[in-house]
């Protein structure tokens, strides 16, 4: 769209005489097909464009006014010192303007515009990525802060309706039915034909999960639109910003919908490693691990979204045909990653041990990491069974006898619910006892799960350094815990399971031989 076929206003707001400050020249334009963005260098702002799309309808002044309203109210959750304001545009003869004042005569307001702070384009998280700064400590972070984010929203009877089966599985129905017309091209029929029978199957066979999750109230007022464009890193901090305003059913959704989008970003710019950190961190931080059996069912629609917006470009008869082949291989990303998300996988359980100190947590993260696992550690299990927050130490009633058997009980109860849903998954905790170790291979022999036992064992004083070195860490364990803590040799019945380790070894050398004895006893 030329400067000359903009909106007058527009065409005004492009100037720097519109503004009541300064700007930065030349004012920037950015369009999206529902908005206008003016960046005016310490300021931008959002006007939306009179459209209706069903899903989202701009088309009157009032539903402009509300949105607007909207978007404010439900950025500031995360974002309140990036959204400012909601300002109305008025019109005095033939200029236009902010309003000077709160309350303009109502019939002088053309529009309205949101006032945000500007904030730099390579501080979006897709830049940082770019540019190799999207670290494992930086994802971390993220998904704590989505993770408190998650906790304070809000939910209802109403909001949590929208988890039920009929409203999930709408808009993922609607998906196949507008991208039928692209098998051939970007994706293939078999990728069409298994990817649909997998929502398909998932829906008639897992009713109960989804009103698990109802129930537990993870149906809650999300962001709706979470990915790695729509998050910055800025000042010193990650702010989420952009979520969804204009219709409710992409908005109440599942956590781990929202989370969806962070993950599969991250697979599709191949970096699994990245994503499996986010994602353990994620649970970690929220206690949610249960929300891991439908996280691929989220994970595979976000892919084929993005897919089937991709293709929809391809109808485009204003995009040079030259284009058109990056854009259907674009598409066939999202497609492919949105198959593969729907083939079984074979789950097992691998199960760290050794007492406090000998390094089982750092190797347990590493082997998660490599193998695309998640990693469950007791401490984190045993602190939300208690209403304990992660980084502040438990008392003695987090650690009495019952509750160490309940903390054991959950993590094995989580361990072989996901690896029986084809997840590996990584227990960490000492298992220093055999009943607890027994009652692991029983429960994993019951469910045919592969099961290994890896013990890292290392002298008494090195162990000591280490935990006198420990800062920032969720476990509680400190010297003189440790000098009270003894192990229960391997029984004849459990060694045929134990890969042994001398953890006084690097940690890199230490992954190394697992990974190799793993991949050496896998049948």
């Amino acid at each position: 769209m030329t400067e000359t076929t903009l909106p007058v206003f527009i065409q005004q707001m492009l100037q720097p005489g519109f503004y009541p400050h300064p700007v930065q020249e030349p004012i920037q334009l950015i369009q999206t097909h529902v908005s206008y963005v003016l960046l005016t260098g310490d300021y931008a702002y959002k006007v939306k464009k009179p459209v209706d799309f069903g899903f989202l309808n701009y088309a009157t002044l009032d539903k402009r006014r509300h949105f607007c309203q909207e978007e404010l109210r439900l950025n500031q959750r995360t974002a309140a010192e990036l959204y400012l304001a909601v300002l109305p545009i008025v019109q005095a003869g033939d200029r236009f303007q902010l309003a000077s004042q709160p309350n303009p005569p109502t019939e002088s307001i053309i529009d309205y515009a949101v006032q945000m702070r500007q904030f730099p384009q390579d501080a979006l998280l897709t830049a940082c990525f770019d540019r190799g700064e999207l670290t494992e400590s930086r994802l971390q972070a993220l998904a704590q802060a989505i993770a408190a984010f998650h906790q304070t929203t809000v939910t209802s009877d109403y909001i949590r309706s929208f988890g039920e089966i009929a409203s999930v599985r709408q808009s993922i129905d609607e998906n196949y039915d507008q991208t039928e017309q692209y098998i051939g091209g970007p994706q293939t029929q078999q990728q069409f034909d298994e990817t649909r029978h997998y929502t398909d199957r998932f829906f008639a066979e897992r009713q109960d999960l989804f009103q698990d999750r109802m129930e537990s109230d993870r149906i809650r007022e999300c962001h709706g639109d979470l990915h790695l464009r729509n998050i910055c890193d800025w000042q010193g901090r990650l702010w989420l910003f952009d979520c969804i305003e204009f219709n409710e059913p992409f908005r109440f959704v599942d956590v781990m919908f929202d989370i969806a989008y962070i993950v599969m970003d991250l697979l599709a710019r191949e970096r699994p490693d990245l994503s499996t950190c986010f994602l353990n961190a994620y649970a970690e931080a929220s206690g949610d691990w249960d929300g891991l059996h439908i996280l691929p069912l989220y994970v595979s629609r976000q892919s084929y979204v993005r897919a089937k917006v991709t293709s929809f470009l391809l109808n485009d008869p204003g995009i040079p045909s030259e284009d058109k082949q990056s854009i259907s291989e674009t598409a066939a990303l999202y497609y492919r990653l949105a198959w593969q998300l729907s083939q079984p996988r074979t789950g097992r359980l691998i199960i760290m041990s050794g007492l406090s100190g000998s390094g089982k947590t750092t190797l347990g993260r590493a082997i998660a990491t490599a193998l695309e696992g998640i990693h469950i550690r007791s401490d984190a299990v045993r602190k939300h069974l208690g209403g304990v927050p992660l980084y502040e130490r438990g008392g003695d009633d987090l650690y009495t006898p019952a509750m160490t058997a309940q903390t054991y009980d959950r993590l094995l109860s989580l361990g072989i619910k996901l690896a029986q849903d084809g997840y590996t998954v990584i227990l960490d905790a000492k298992y220093d006892r055999q009943d607890y170790r027994q009652a692991a291979i029983a429960q994993a022999q019951a469910a045919q799960l592969p099961l290994h036992l890896v013990h890292c064992d290392a002298p008494l004083d090195l162990l000591a350094a280490r935990l006198q070195a420990r800062t920032g860490d969720i476990a509680d364990a400190n010297v003189d815990i440790l000098r009270q803590q003894t192990f229960q040799p391997f029984s004849s019945d459990e060694q045929p399971y134990v890969i042994s380790l001398d953890a006084a070894q690097s940690p890199a050398d230490l992954l190394q031989q697992t990974l190799a004895t793993l991949k050496a006893t896998d049948h």
